[in-house]
């Protein structure tokens, strides 16, 4: 006979490697299974969170794709800021604790008020908090994030250039977690290879105006500071736009490159990328005609320069998406967040 205590240890071990399994499979997002159900609707809602607006690139790009693919009957997109407060978002928080309960807080909001059958995380910063929060660990709601986007993208190019090196561009909370890197490593690019460098600042001179002389003055800086790190540039350089605002000011990143004699091969922004899943080849033109509807809603006031300058950016891409901007939704109540700023988990 078996000894008891053997089964037992048997039995923890069979535990062990369940909780090992569901831990790997909060690594990615939406997995294929996940987005069965999704494809299968002719209705869905489809929320585009981001903590600020740049994430309206990426709704507006797939606001005019789903047009066009004809994929769903009805597409209902709702842009979600998760900014909590214009004195400062998640980049100015203490710790990392109270990022993700701010989060799961605005997660938790976005699901009740909305009951979205997709959230697409248009923004890098949340996107590298997601897989963390207690929201992601129960929620049935399949999301996905840029940062995976983002990473094969950089992957592509680097591998494609066995020569070339990348400088990443984001957030501080963005460059801080570090996970862009961490992920090009485990696909075995060389650390020596990327070079990150955090632009403070630079989302809220982009919002305020993203052509203008002072948001092209902190572009120039910052371009000047990443190049100083990695030394003598290779001729093989890509520069990757890891904050989904960076793409706004595109002609102000090549100007600044251009003024300090670097050509980079290539700009790498990976908004419009993020879509690509959205539209596989079985589901594309099954109706004869898509109807879309949008609105945004916010629960910090969106000033009247910002929504001038990247409604005027928006307009060329969806002008549908830049009248949701106009004529967005103010709701301070949106969802909770002064509670959670001296709780530690």
């Amino acid at each position: 006979m078996q000894p008891k205590f053997s089964i037992q240890i048997l039995s923890l071990v069979a535990i062990f490697a369940l909780l090992l399994c569901s831990c790997a499979e909060r690594q990615t997002f939406a997995r294929e299974d996940d987005l069965a159900d999704f494809f299968d609707k002719k209705d869905v809602t489809i929320v585009v969170i981001d903590s600020g607006l740049g994430g309206l690139s990426i709704l507006g790009d797939a606001a005019e794709r789903m047009k066009k693919e004809k994929v769903f009957q009805n597409v209902h997109f709702v842009f979600f800021n998760a900014l909590f407060s214009n004195e400062g978002g998640y980049n100015s928080l203490k710790t990392r604790d109270q990022k993700l309960r701010i989060f799961d807080s605005a997660l938790d909001s976005l699901k009740g008020k909305y009951a979205p059958d997709l959230i697409l995380i248009g923004c890098n910063t949340l996107s590298v908090l997601y897989e963390d929060t207690r929201f992601s660990w129960h929620s049935v709601i399949p999301a996905v994030g840029i940062v995976g986007a983002g990473v094969d993208l950089i992957a592509q190019n680097l591998k494609a250039h066995p020569e070339s090196k990348v400088i990443l561009y984001g957030t501080q909370t963005t460059v801080s977690e570090d996970t862009y890197t961490q992920e090009l490593e485990k696909k075995g690019f060389l650390p020596e290879r990327i070079v990150s460098q955090a632009c403070p600042e630079l989302v809220s001179y982009i919002e305020k105006g993203y052509d203008s002389d002072e948001t092209e003055m902190l572009i120039l800086a910052y371009v000047d500071e990443a190049l100083q790190k990695l030394g003598d540039p290779d001729p093989e350089l890509y520069v990757s736009f890891n904050c989904t605002h960076y793409g706004y000011s595109m002609d102000l990143w090549e100007r600044a490159f251009e003024n300090l004699g670097v050509k980079p091969r290539a700009f790498l922004n990976p908004n419009f990328r993020m879509n690509d899943f959205l539209f596989p080849s079985p589901y594309k033109e099954r109706y004869k005609k898509t109807e879309i509807s949008i609105r945004a809603v916010s629960m910090v006031e969106i000033a009247d320069e910002k929504i001038r300058s990247i409604g005027r950016w928006l307009e060329e891409l969806s002008p549908q998406t830049a009248d949701a901007l106009r004529d967005y939704t103010y709701d301070p109540e949106l969802f909770e967040w002064k509670r959670f700023l001296s709780v530690e988990r």
